[in-house]
C-alpha cells in the first residue's frame, strides 16, 4: 500500500461516483459497459480506506479494532472457525464482495469476525 491522504479518497470516491452515473445513464444494449472500470474504482477506493485506517488518517470503529486484533492473533482463521478471546467466541467469516461478469464466481472476498453467543 502507498501513502494516501484524505484528498486522494475523496478523489478515488468521486471517480467511482462518475463511472456509476456513466453506467446508470447509459442506453445502449451492452450489459458490460464500463464494468471493468467501475471495478477498478471500487477496488482503489477499498484500498486507499485501508491504507488511511491502518495509519491512523480515519479512525477505526471498536469492532474493526477488535477484527484487526483476530486476525493478528489467529492470521490462519479458516472460514467458520472458531476461536476464544478475552472470555468471548468470535467465528471466522467469509463473504463475497465482488463476483465474477457471470455472477458465477466471486473473484474477492471479504474476511470479518462474528460474535458468537456463549
Amino acid at each position: 500500500m502507498g501513502h494516501y491522504t484524505l484528498q486522494d479518497l475523496e478523489l478515488a470516491k468521486a471517480d467511482l461516483a462518475g463511472w456509476l452515473t456513466r453506467f446508470d445513464d447509459y442506453t445502449g444494449n451492452n450489459p458490460g459497459k464500463y464494468q471493468a472500470d467501475i471495478k477498478s474504482a471500487r477496488e482503489k477506493v477499498r484500498v486507499i480506506e485501508a491504507a488511511l485506517k491502518e495509519d491512523g488518517t480515519i479512525p477505526m470503529s471498536a469492532h474493526e479494532k477488535l477484527e484487526q486484533t483476530l486476525d493478528r492473533l489467529f492470521p490462519d482463521a479458516r472460514s467458520k472457525e472458531i476461536v476464544e478471546y478475552e472470555g468471548q467466541k468470535y467465528q471466522r467469516r467469509y463473504t463475497p464482495i465482488e463476483r465474477s461478469r457471470s455472477r458465477r464466481s466471486v473473484t474477492v472476498w471479504g474476511k470479518s469476525w462474528e460474535r458468537l453467543e456463549n
